[in-house]
């Protein structure tokens, strides 16, 4: 992984050393709240100011900071969602909308943004960064797909979400002698497809990172039901070729491919909602505390991520744009396990 580091230069911006800003965009992830509590109580802890930034880049650009404290901030360790809010804004990537965030931080007198989130508004950080804003960013997307990480925030809550699930589908669908496919999250990377397909033990798994066909799934979900098995679980991202919905359709005529009664269940937003889990909530809390030493250091430009276990470095010029596939390498695993 690139560790590159980029250095902001005061250029212009004549900022006090002791206040700093936290927001979290784009789409909500179970740990963030670890993470604003992680920055929060950091920052404090050596003697800066915090300052939260509610409903994103959209506050952001409107203004809507307020100070943070520790007490602001206590009790929400466990609770999913974000408590600052989220949005995503196609605003910002207007130059009057990105004008506009910038003054709002020289009006608060910010000397440091710590923004978490995923790809958008990682690419939206970077821009700011490029534009003379002292900018951290700190990786988080359920979805896992974010380069510079290993694992994202939100990512092992949002599989354990889907493995919830799966279990509950599995007594159904062996009482019923039926076969599920079982739509995850995770747009275009199969992450979270692959991850809770192994660990719910699913016969079938369907990622975007391959070229699905129909009646492969067919020839696993009958070759399932040959070895005498009394049900059938297919795990299918919302990014595959086929989703559960095109599948659903193109199976409705050829039920006897199958062997199964066929049945579809969309997990959707609900894998955002779980309350994080004991590794979401050390992983906020450790990357927040990173991207405050970071600030401490003056160093800008940054996602602060986890590699090999420890928090690390990665420029946002390198993870603007950029996503991360699923490890092919998985699926082979998936495949073997579920003969």
């Amino acid at each position: 992984m690139r560790k590159r580091v980029l250095r902001f230069k005061l250029r212009e911006w004549r900022l006090p050393r002791s206040r700093l800003a936290v927001m979290t965009s784009g789409g909500d992830a179970p740990g963030m709240n670890a993470a604003v509590r992680g920055v929060t109580r950091a920052a404090l802890a050596h003697e800066w100011e915090a300052y939260g930034v509610y409903h994103g880049y959209t506050g952001l650009i409107n203004g809507d900071l307020r100070p943070l404290t520790r007490r602001s901030v206590g009790g929400i360790l466990h609770q999913a969602g974000s408590t600052l809010g989220t949005t995503r804004c196609e605003m910002l990537k207007t130059q009057v909308g990105r004008e506009q965030a910038l003054a709002t931080l020289r009006q608060f007198d910010i000397a440091a943004l710590i923004i978490i989130g995923g790809n958008g508004s990682q690419t939206g950080a970077f821009d700011l960064y490029r534009h003379g804003a002292p900018v951290i960013g700190v990786a988080s997307t359920i979805d896992n797909d974010l380069y510079g990480t290993d694992i994202s925030i939100g990512a092992t809550t949002a599989v354990d979400v889907a493995l919830s699930a799966i279990n509950q589908l599995r007594a159904t669908a062996s009482s019923m002698a039926r076969a599920f496919l079982v739509e995850v999250m995770g747009r275009n990377c199969g992450y979270l497809a692959l991850t809770a397909a192994i660990a719910g033990g699913a016969e079938a798994v369907v990622i975007p990172e391959l070229d699905s066909d129909p009646e492969a799934l067919a020839q696993e979900l009958h070759s399932a039901w040959g070895r005498g098995k009394s049900h059938a679980i297919a795990v299918v991202a919302e990014g595959a070729k086929y989703n559960a919905a095109a599948l659903l359709r193109h199976f409705h005529e050829h039920r006897a491919r199958l062997g199964f009664e066929l049945r579809a269940t969309c997990l959707g937003h609900v894998q955002r909602g779980g309350a994080p889990g004991a590794f979401d909530r050390m992983l906020g809390t450790e990357l927040g505390v990173a991207a405050v030493e970071a600030v401490l250091e003056r160093q800008f430009g940054l996602l602060i991520g986890m590699h090999a276990g420890k928090p690390s470095h990665t420029a946002l010029e390198a993870v603007a744009g950029r996503t991360k596939p699923a490890d092919i390498e998985l699926l082979k695993m998936a495949r073997m396990l579920s003969l």
